[in-house]
């Protein structure tokens, strides 16, 4: 019987410690290419998931992945369309979704921001689509439609069952495996409108060169990836907060220090409600105000909007000063 032209992809990355080894670039591209092709069997995709999940991603694994899975989308064509690609897939546990109002406040400022992410594959969590209506957005149903948000309102936010819906797919398989699967890495690259600045989070610090290095294989602009909490892009300001970014080509570590001397108590996920209130000046809390204008002073600094962090978070403090507290009402 004649050897399924996907299986020399498995034996590669699952003969053994002494005989497996990484996919190069091209490797990881022609496997991905089968993968969005469904030219693979069920069998065949999770052993090969779970195999990738064991050994972990390489940078150019990621990238070759990358590449074949915007290949095989239908991608818009309209180009400077956004200005940054913003991925929020691991949902919050412990606090709320602040970062969506440093998105928000970017927007307001004329930041073309677009946002995609996922719900629901891991339970306890809260995640950005369910609290977008507080603020009076709809996840975008196709890419003409967040063409459309965007031009009128400089944000959009897609789900990855819109972006991808075979990556969608398998990204819900993680009910079934218990564990987070390679897709939850190569989503958060995927930069569908090829925006030249990319803000990624995620939460195991190995991760954070992982995603640097494969922005660099895909020739991306300008990148930043730090450790956020739960996986989100956010800064949590009772910490410090290593961020590694690239800039045309130039790999780069910036450690921000914390913003309090003093831990805060954390407490359990409290009503969304509670975002919209901070937004609007009812909610006087120090703890997510900072987290908003700490998230943001990063991303300004990655955008080349503040040369320093003392003037990043001097912009940031100006911009949430002077918000449109009755914008979202």
């Amino acid at each position: 019987m004649t050897e399924h032209p996907f299986a020399p992809y498995i034996r590669i990355i699952g003969k053994g410690k002494n005989g497996a080894r990484p996919l190069t670039e091209d490797e990881a591209y022609h496997a991905m290419q089968m993968i969005m092709a469904e030219a693979v069997s069920p069998e065949q995709l999770g052993a090969f998931m779970m195999l990738m999940r064991m050994k972990e991603e390489t940078a150019p694994e990621l990238a070759g992945f990358v590449r074949a899975i915007k290949e095989a989308m239908i991608l818009p064509q309209q180009s400077q369309a956004v200005d940054l690609d913003w991925s929020s897939y691991a949902g919050k546990r412990r606090y709320l979704p602040w970062f969506l109002l440093s998105a928000l406040l970017l927007a307001e400022n004329g930041v073309r921001v677009f946002m995609h992410g996922n719900s629901g594959h891991t339970a306890g969590r809260l995640y950005t689509d369910e609290v977008l209506h507080l603020f009076g957005f709809s996840p975008a149903p196709s890419f003409s439609d967040a063409l459309h948000q965007i031009a009128q309102h400089n944000f959009s936010y897609m789900s990855l069952a819109q972006l991808s819906p075979k990556l969608a797919h398998i990204m819900a398989w993680r009910h079934q495996m218990g564990l987070r699967l390679p897709v939850h890495t190569v989503v958060r690259l995927l930069n569908p409108f090829n925006a030249d600045y990319l803000i990624q989070g995620i939460f195991h610090p190995g991760y954070r060169p992982v995603h640097q290095q494969a922005a660099a294989l895909l020739g991306q602009a300008h990148m930043a990836v730090l450790k956020g909490d739960g996986g989100e892009i956010e800064r949590n300001p009772d910490m410090p907060c290593l961020v590694q970014s690239l800039h045309h080509g130039e790999l780069s570590n910036e450690e921000w220090p914390e913003i309090f001397g003093k831990r805060h108590v954390k407490e359990g996920l409290e009503q969304p409600e509670r975002l919209l209130a901070l937004w609007r000046g009812e909610l006087l809390d120090e703890f997510p105000t900072q987290t908003v204008m700490g998230t943001t002073a990063v991303v300004l600094k990655l955008l080349g909007k503040a040369q320093s962090q003392d003037e990043a978070h001097s912009l940031a403090q100006e911009w949430w000063s002077q918000r449109d507290k009755n914008r979202f009402v």
